[in-house]
């Protein structure tokens, strides 16, 4: 069987699966991204002569295919997110993202440090890279569609809750704001690289600390991140003036409504990653701006459903492919101490981490063991170990650990949050929404008593 025809035969599987899955498992304990990567196991374990998928051999091709599922998803989370932009309605996410995830990176890079003996910038890595919420496959706790209310009208409670607000607006911005972390280990891999050369030691490995410390300040944190903030709002506005100000008035352009989600997708990126900024930050932002430009109008629905449906065409590819490295052998470097760090991160540090970033919220408890135990490592993930390992400084020096192992290690968290957020997520989240609903139904005001 021609390899080509297998690929038609992996594609029309996961299109079909993204079309029917989400409406057999409704509201049921099972997690269809899950079942994605089942199926992409079964599929290659046939003896069907298709090549297994290997992201350590086929470096570019990971990166690239993951990075655009990524940005896709963050277009789709922006549109979701209807809560006006004030900072401290957005204190979840402030919360998860200043405390909560450098917790994390610190914890899980410790571990690799001191449990795995890994290189500094390895374990710096190894922490940066299952970070960050996935923005791609928390679609089970992700905010609701953008609603046609106004601005006055929209209470943020009915709109999504605490917990979706919360966990989506995280997943938004992380992926972003986690490229930093990999940028760090990066440089600090690419500093070891040149002082070993100079000094001819590992003892020497990091060097003087301050020159690459302050290009990493400078250019990977300011310059970057601020980069990637105004070119989100300029192409956010200028995408929304289009839209907005000419309406569709042909049969042509209703069939195409929507698509101006890829559109401004691609350019937001592409805009901002020209010019050395971060692009996964402008997609988010852009896609922010493009929401509050007009809260009223219904054609929101059609963008959002437009970048949902992209963004869930690739990525049961995409995790079709991963069941496939995982028949392939990813998971054999793993070792004992690989799982019980990786197990160690699913239920104790991030839930912690979590706890931690949210003291001092508003919201209930109740939503905040929610929101801390809820971050799913997903498709971001792979992106972010993909991107670092083709960079030269990871790629040109044997003091880092093996991609393989990294990749195994990635692969196994991946698949134990997909098992554990995913089954658990619906019935977990109905019966909050549940007890939400009954809270606020027994709950009287002053005035109502009056």
């Amino acid at each position: 069987m021609a390899v080509y025809d297998i690929a038609l035969l992996v594609v029309s599987i996961a299109i079909l699966g993204a079309v029917v899955l989400p409406r057999i498992l409704a509201d049921k304990p099972m997690s269809f991204p899950l079942i994605y990567v089942l199926a992409g196991a079964a599929i290659f374990s046939l003896p069907l002569g298709a090549p297994t998928p290997d992201p350590v051999e086929s470096p570019a091709l990971t990166e690239h295919l993951t990075e655009l599922v990524v940005i896709i998803a963050l277009m789709g989370a922006g549109l979701k997110l209807d809560r006006p932009f004030d900072w401290r309605a957005w204190g979840p996410a402030w919360r998860l993202l200043g405390v909560t995830m450098p917790l994390t990176i610190l914890a899980v890079a410790g571990l690799g440090w001191a449990v795995l003996d890994l290189h500094p910038a390895a374990a710096l890595l190894m922490g940066a890279v299952v970070a960050p919420t996935d923005p791609v496959l928390a679609s089970t706790v992700e905010a609701t569609p953008p609603t046609a209310e106004t601005d006055a009208e929209i209470d943020p409670d009915d709109q999504e809750g605490e917990i979706r607000f919360a966990l989506t607006s995280e997943a938004g911005l992380n992926d972003g704001l986690a490229f930093p972390f990999t940028y760090l280990a990066i440089v600090m891999a690419g500093a070891s690289l040149e002082a070993t050369g100079a000094a001819g030691s590992a003892g020497a490995a990091l060097g003087s600390v301050w020159p690459w410390l302050s290009e990493w300040l400078g250019f990977y944190v300011v310059y970057k991140i601020a980069v990637g903030i105004v070119g989100g709002v300029v192409v956010g506005y200028v995408i929304a003036r289009f839209i907005f100000g000419r309406p569709s008035s042909t049969d042509l352009a209703r069939v195409m409504e929507g698509a101006e989600a890829l559109a401004a997708t691609l350019l937001a990126y592409a805009a901002t990653e020209l010019v050395s900024g971060y692009g996964f930050i402008a997609v988010f932002v852009a896609a922010l701006v493009l929401r509050h430009y007009e809260w009223e109008h219904e054609y929101y629905e059609k963008l959002h459903d437009f970048a949902v449906l992209v963004e869930r065409l690739l990525m049961a590819a995409v995790l079709v492919l991963f069941g496939g490295t995982l028949v392939g052998g990813l998971l054999q470097p793993l070792t004992i101490e690989h799982v019980l760090i990786g197990l160690a991160l699913l239920l104790v540090i991030r839930p912690l981490a979590g706890l931690v970033g949210m003291l001092g919220a508003d919201s209930l408890w109740q939503e905040q063991l929610v929101i801390s135990a809820y971050g799913v490592r997903g498709i971001g993930s792979f992106f972010y170990l993909a991107y670092a390992l083709n960079s030269a400084s990871f790629a040109e020096t044997e003091i880092i650990v093996a991609a393989e192992e990294l990749w195994a290690f990635l692969g196994f968290v991946v698949v134990a949050s997909l098992t554990l957020h995913g089954i658990s997520a619906a019935p977990v989240m109905n019966s909050i929404d549940e007890w939400r609903t009954e809270h606020k139904e027994g709950f009287t005001t002053p005035e109502e008593a009056d």
